[in-house]
């Protein structure tokens, strides 16, 4: 009989111990919520509209030239983007040492940049 006693004890102490472990720990990392997309609101707009607004396009061209000699070589394609308040965005992707990296200019109704965006998207393999 008291075996059996001291086997009940062992049993109780190694379920409430699995059932601790399962109950207060997970199998997958918590999931991080995504950031808010900088360009809601925005549509993709003319590129020409872009081109006539010389404070947009010397604000830019300024911007590029802050970058590395290797960034600057690699930004080429742009996105031009109107917001429905009136905001601009400028975008361009540049990949560097296999990282994709988004450049945003955000610029408020006025022409002024209000907001800089620069992180990676993603990575490429040559």
């Amino acid at each position: 009989m008291k075996n059996i006693i001291k086997y009940t004890n062992y049993f109780g102490f190694v379920l409430a111990l699995c059932l601790m472990i399962l109950s207060g720990c997970s199998c997958s990392a918590p999931k991080a919520t995504p950031a808010p997309d900088p360009l809601a609101g925005f549509h993709v707009a003319d590129l020409r509209n872009l081109n006539s607004n010389k404070v947009i396009t010397d604000d830019y061209k300024s911007y590029i030239q802050t970058l590395s000699p290797e960034e600057q070589q690699q930004a080429g394609l742009m996105f031009f983007y109107e917001g429905e308040t009136g905001k601009h965005a400028v975008e361009f992707r540049i990949g560097i040492n296999h990282k994709v990296w988004r450049h945003l200019l955000i610029y408020d109704k006025d022409n002024k940049r209000i907001n800089t965006l620069k992180y990676v998207i993603g990575d490429y393999h040559s």
